[in-house]
C-alpha cells in the first residue's frame, strides 16, 4: 500500500476512534445525568416526600372517622349529676354516593331540612360539593335520628347519608347553678367550670380507620382499624343542689319583691373551707339552651328589631356571673372588716363608747348617719347594732390610713380570690385610702371603693372562722375515667388576718346586730344568727342593698350573702338591707340550717309557735285525743257527739306551728269547702293570725320574731290570697320589723 493511503487509512481509523470515544463519553455522561435525575427524583419521592405520599395514599385508600371521647361529668358534693354527655349522632352526607346512586337531591334536601331544622338552601349546596364527607347536622336527638332512618329506608337511599357517633351534653337541673356550670360550644367549654376545666373534661378522641374505593365507598371486610377514646375526667364539686335550690328560690323571691331587673347575686359558703355551697346570679338561663334569652327583664321594653341588633350582648348579660364578674360598694356589710380591724389593732374593745349626733365632719364634708337625729351615747356593741357611720368612721381614724390599708390587701380586697372559674374581677381600692383622710373615714363605712361578692365573703368568713383567709373554691376533686382522683382542692389558709380572739368577739357582736339591731329581721327562729345589713350608694342615687349572715353564731359553719342592685323604691319598703333582703335571708336560711343537719334550739319564747308534727288521732276517744293534743301544746276543737275520733285536719303528719288548733271530727262528716286564702299583708301578727283562723286556715311566721312590737308587720304570704286551698292548710307569713334603718 502506497504510503499517503497507509496514512490515510490511519487517519481515519483514529477519526473514528474519537468519535467513538465521545459517544461514549455523551452516553456517560447522559447516563450519569439521567441516573442523577432518577436518583433525585426517587430520593425525592421516597425520602424526602414519604411521609407526604404515604399519608396522601392512605387519605385516598382509608375512610377515617372520628369516635368523640365522652365528656366528663359535673356533680354536687352529693354525687348528683349536674351535667353529663350522652350518645347522640351526627347526620352526615357523601355528595359523591347520592350523585352515584342517582338520589333525587332536591327531595332529600327538602326532608332532611324538615326533619333537622335546617335551612333546605344550606343542605342542597352541602350536596353539590365534590367530596364524600360532608355534615348536615350534630348532635341529633335519637328521635330526629330515626326519623332520618325512616326516610332512608322508605326512599332506599343508600349509603349517600349515613350517621356518625358522638355525644351531647345534657344539664338535669336546667337552670339551676347556670352562671356556675357553663355550658359546651363545639370547641368545648365556653363559660364557668366547662371552660375552665375543658382540659380535664374533654378527654382524647378516638378514631375508626376502614378501606374505600374510588368512590369513597367504606370496603367493609377489607380493612379496619379501631383506636379507643380515652374518656374525660368527672369533676366533684362543692356546690349541693338542695342549697343551690333554695338560695336560687330566695334571690327570685328578692327580685320578684322589690327588684328592678338589674339583678341579684347570693352565695353560699362553708365558713370552715370556704367551699362554694351555693352561687347563683339573676338573670340566669338554661344551660340546655343558653342561646335562648330566659328571662323578660333582659328584653323589657325592646322592640324586636332592637333584641337581634343586641343579641350578642344580651346573652353576654344573661350568662354572666355577677358574684364573680362584678364589683360593687359593699356598704355597711364591710363594717364586719373595720370591726376587725380595730378590735385587732387594740384600739377599741367591748369598753368603748362612741358618741352620734347624726353626722360628722372630715375634710369639711359632712358625711350623714342613716339615724339624722343621731344615735346618742352608744356602747360599741350599740354602735355596730345601729351600723353607725360617725362611730365607724372614728374607728377608721384610729386605726389609720396605713395599717387600714394593709388590712385590705391581707383581706383579700385589692387582688383576685383565685376562684376556679371564669372571668374574676379584681376589687378597686384608690390610691387615695393609703394618704387621705377622707377617703379614710368612707371606706370606714363601706363606700367609695369596688370588690366582687366573692371576695367580700371570703374576708367576711375570715372575720369569724379564727381570722383565716382561704381562697373560694368550686371543685373538690377530679377524678378519672377509672376513678382515680387526679386532683384534690388543698384547703390550706392563705394566711391569718386577725386573731382567734378577734374573732370570736366579732361574732359576738355580730350575733346582737341581728338580736337588736338592724339585722333583726333576718333572726330564724331556733338558730343564733350573726349578720349585718348593708345599703350601699351607687352613682346616679341608685343603691345596692345587701345582708350577710351566718350560723350558728358561736361555732359558725355556714355564711350568706345576698345582694339586690337597684331595688324599686315604690314598694312601700323602706329601701335598706335591713328591710329587703333580711326577712328573705331568714327563710333561706330557715330552710338551709336543718337541711345541713344543725340542730335548732329554741328559747321558751321562740318554743311556742314552733313547727311541730301534728299525732293522728283518728281511732281514740275523743277524751283521749284532746288530753294528748294539750299535753303536745296545741289547741283543740270538737265537731260532733261521738266519742270516737272519726277525721281531724289537718291530717296527722302535717307540720304547723306546736300552738296551732287542730279540729277534730267525733261522728260529724268532716266539711270538703275549700277555704279562701285572705290577703294579710301588711297586717300586724295577731292580726294575721286571726284572718287565717278565721279562715279556716294555720298561720306559720319568719322573720321578726317581736310579733307584739307595733313596727313588725308581715310582708309576705306562701298562699296567694284568693286561691282556695283545704282546711287546716299551713300558710307562712314573713314578719318584718319596718323600724329598721341602715
Amino acid at each position: 500500500m502506497a504510503p499517503t493511503s497507509k496514512r490515510r487509512s490511519d487517519s481515519v481509523r483514529r477519526a473514528n476512534r474519537m468519535i467513538g470515544l465521545r459517544t461514549l463519553v455523551l452516553l456517560a455522561v447522559f447516563g450519569v445525568g439521567t441516573f442523577a435525575l432518577l436518583f433525585s427524583g426517587l430520593y425525592k419521592l421516597q425520602i424526602t416526600r414519604h411521609d407526604e405520599l404515604q399519608d396522601l395514599a392512605v387519605r385516598q385508600q382509608t375512610l377515617r372517622t372520628t369516635v368523640g371521647a365522652s365528656r366528663g361529668a359535673i356533680y354536687d358534693r352529693n354525687g348528683r349529676t349536674l351535667a353529663i354527655s350522652s350518645t347522640a349522632e351526627n347526620v352526615c352526607l357523601s355528595p359523591r354516593q347520592l350523585k352515584k346512586d342517582g338520589v333525587d337531591l332536591d327531595l332529600a334536601a327538602q326532608k332532611l331540612s324538615e326533619i333537622l331544622g335546617v335551612d333546605v338552601e344550606k343542605v342542597r349546596g352541602d350536596m353539590d360539593v365534590d367530596t364524600s364527607y360532608r355534615v348536615v347536622k350534630k348532635c341529633v336527638e335519637q328521635e330526629d335520628a330515626d326519623r332520618v332512618r325512616e326516610f332512608i329506608n322508605e326512599y332506599d337511599i343508600g349509603n349517600g347519608i349515613f350517621f356518625e357517633q358522638t355525644t351531647k351534653r345534657y344539664y338535669p337541673y336546667g337552670s339551676l347553678a347556670s352562671n356556675v356550670i357553663g355550658f359546651t360550644n363545639e370547641e368545648g367549654g365556653a363559660y364557668g367550670l366547662e371552660a375552665v376545666y375543658n382540659e380535664e373534661l374533654n378527654g382524647e378522641s378516638g378514631m375508626v380507620i376502614m378501606a374505600k374505593d374510588v368512590n369513597g365507598t367504606p370496603m367493609l371486610y377489607q380493612y379496619e382499624q379501631y383506636f379507643d377514646a380515652k374518656d374525660g375526667c368527672s369533676l366533684n364539686t362543692t356546690l349541693d343542689t338542695t342549697v343551690q335550690y333554695y338560695l336560687e328560690k330566695g334571690l327570685a323571691e328578692l327580685e320578684a319583691r322589690y327588684g328592678t331587673g338589674k339583678g341579684a347575686t347570693g352565695i353560699v359558703m362553708d365558713v370552715k373551707t370556704a367551699a362554694i355551697l351555693g352561687m347563683a346570679s339573676l338573670p340566669n338561663y338554661d344551660l340546655n339552651s343558653p342561646g335562648t334569652l330566659y328571662t323578660e327583664s333582659l328584653t323589657r321594653g325592646m322592640s324586636e328589631e332592637e333584641i337581634t341588633e343586641k343579641l350578642s350582648d344580651l346573652r353576654f348579660r344573661q350568662w354572666r356571673n355577677k358574684a364573680i364578674n362584678d364589683t360593687y360598694e359593699p356598704g355597711s356589710t364591710f363594717k364586719i372588716l373595720t370591726l376587725s380591724m380595730g378590735l385587732e389593732e387594740g384600739v377599741i374593745n367591748l369598753g368603748t363608747t362612741f358618741e352620734c349626733t347624726g353626722n360628722i365632719v372630715v375634710e369639711k364634708e359632712i358625711i350623714h348617719c342613716s339615724n339624722r337625729s343621731g344615735h346618742g351615747h352608744q356602747t360599741l356593741k350599740q354602735a355596730v347594732g345601729n351600723s353607725c357611720n360617725p362611730a365607724f368612721i372614728n374607728i377608721g381614724m384610729r386605726v389609720g390610713n396605713e395599717r387600714f390599708y394593709n388590712y385590705m390587701k391581707a383581706f383579700g380586697l385589692t387582688e383576685k380570690t383565685g376562684i376556679d372559674t371564669t372571668g374574676e374581677a379584681s376589687g378597686f381600692v384608690n390610691s387615695e385610702i393609703e394618704r387621705s383622710t377622707l377617703a379614710l373615714a368612707c371606706y370606714a363605712f363601706g363606700q367609695n371603693f369596688n370588690v366582687t361578692p366573692v371576695a367580700l365573703i371570703a374576708a367576711q368568713a375570715a372575720c369569724i372562722n379564727g381570722g383565716y383567709l382561704r381562697t373560694p373554691y368550686l371543685v373538690d376533686q377530679v377524678v378519672d375515667a377509672d376513678g382515680n382522683v387526679t386532683y384534690r382542692h388543698d384547703s390550706t389558709p392563705v394566711r391569718q388576718v386577725i386573731s382567734e380572739e378577734t374573732s370570736a368577739t366579732v361574732r359576738d357582736i355580730l350575733e346582737y346586730v341581728v338580736a337588736e339591731g338592724t339585722g333583726k329581721n333576718g333572726k330564724v327562729a331556733g338558730y343564733r344568727i350573726g349578720g349585718k345589713t348593708g345599703t350601699a350608694d351607687k352613682v346616679g342615687g341608685n343603691v345596692i342593698v345587701s345582708f350577710v349572715c351566718f350560723a350558728p353564731a358561736d361555732d359558725p359553719q355556714v355564711i350568706m350573702l345576698l345582694t339586690l342592685d337597684e331595688p324599686d323604691r315604690d314598694t312601700g319598703t323602706y329601701v335598706s338591707g335591713g328591710n329587703m333582703v333580711a326577712p328573705v335571708a331568714s327563710s333561706v336560711m330557715a330552710e338551709l340550717l336543718p337541711y345541713l343537719g344543725i340542730e335548732p334550739t329554741y328559747s321558751a319564747e321562740e318554743l311556742v309557735g314552733a313547727d311541730a308534727t301534728v299525732p293522728n288521732l283518728v281511732g281514740e276517744t275523743a277524751e283521749e285525743a284532746e288530753k294528748r293534743l294539750k299535753e303536745l301544746g296545741f289547741g283543740c276543737t270538737l265537731v260532733g257527739e261521738a266519742e270516737t275520733v272519726t277525721d281531724q285536719t289537718p291530717l296527722g303528719g302535717a307540720i304547723v306551728p306546736n300552738n296551732a288548733s287542730i279540729i277534730l271530727y267525733c261522728g260529724e262528716e268532716k266539711a270538703d269547702a275549700p277555704c279562701i286564702v285572705p290577703n294579710v299583708i301588711g297586717d300586724s301578727a295577731s292580726v294575721a293570725n286571726q284572718k287565717l283562723t278565721n279562715a279556716g286556715l294555720i298561720m306559720s311566721i319568719s322573720g321578726a320574731t317581736n310579733r307584739s312590737s307595733a313596727s313588725v308587720r308581715a310582708i309576705a304570704q306562701s298562699e296567694e290570697p284568693g286561691k282556695e286551698v283545704p282546711a287546716g292548710t299551713v300558710v307562712r307569713v314573713q314578719l318584718s320589723d319596718s323600724s329598721v334603718t341602715d
